[in-house]
């Protein structure tokens, strides 16, 4: 079993796209979970489920046009500054290790993330990217 956690606030523009895909997404090989701005709230879920694969889901400042995927690396998000959530994505893979077969954290460069704003187009279109790639098993590789 896949488990996506989508992180992110709902109520800020680009940063939603965690939670919206998490609540958008359905696959019969993933389950996923809507973990909003509390992802730590959710690690006992990570620990009982000990899915093969969990992906960590958020908005990342990556310095690259909107609607950017990228796979990060956990090690460099603890040390650097991606984005919202930076530090504890880092800090929750580290602490799930023992727990999934294997982690990834993905991030998608937003365009807009002023509170009340909508997701933005590259981002929407980042969105069904990934959908399609983790249906067909094509992502993460």
């Amino acid at each position: 079993m896949n488990l996506l956690l989508g992180i992110g606030n709902p109520r800020h523009g680009d940063d939603a796209l965690g939670p919206v895909f998490a609540r958008a997404f359905r696959h019969p090989e993933w389950r996923t979970v809507n973990a909003a701005t509390a992802p730590e709230n959710f690690t006992s879920l990570v620990r009982r489920l000990h899915p093969d694969l969990l992906v960590l889901l958020d908005a990342a400042d990556l310095g690259l046009p909107p609607g950017t995927l990228r796979r990060l690396d956990p090690a460099a998000i603890r040390a650097g500054d991606f984005g919202t959530h930076a530090g504890s994505i880092g800090r929750i893979a580290d602490y799930l290790a023992d727990c999934a077969g294997r982690i990834v954290v993905l991030g998608i460069q937003p365009a807009d993330l002023r509170p009340g704003a909508r997701l933005s187009p590259p981002v929407r279109a980042a969105l069904r990217d990934l959908a399609d790639r983790l249906a067909s098993g094509r992502w993460p590789p």
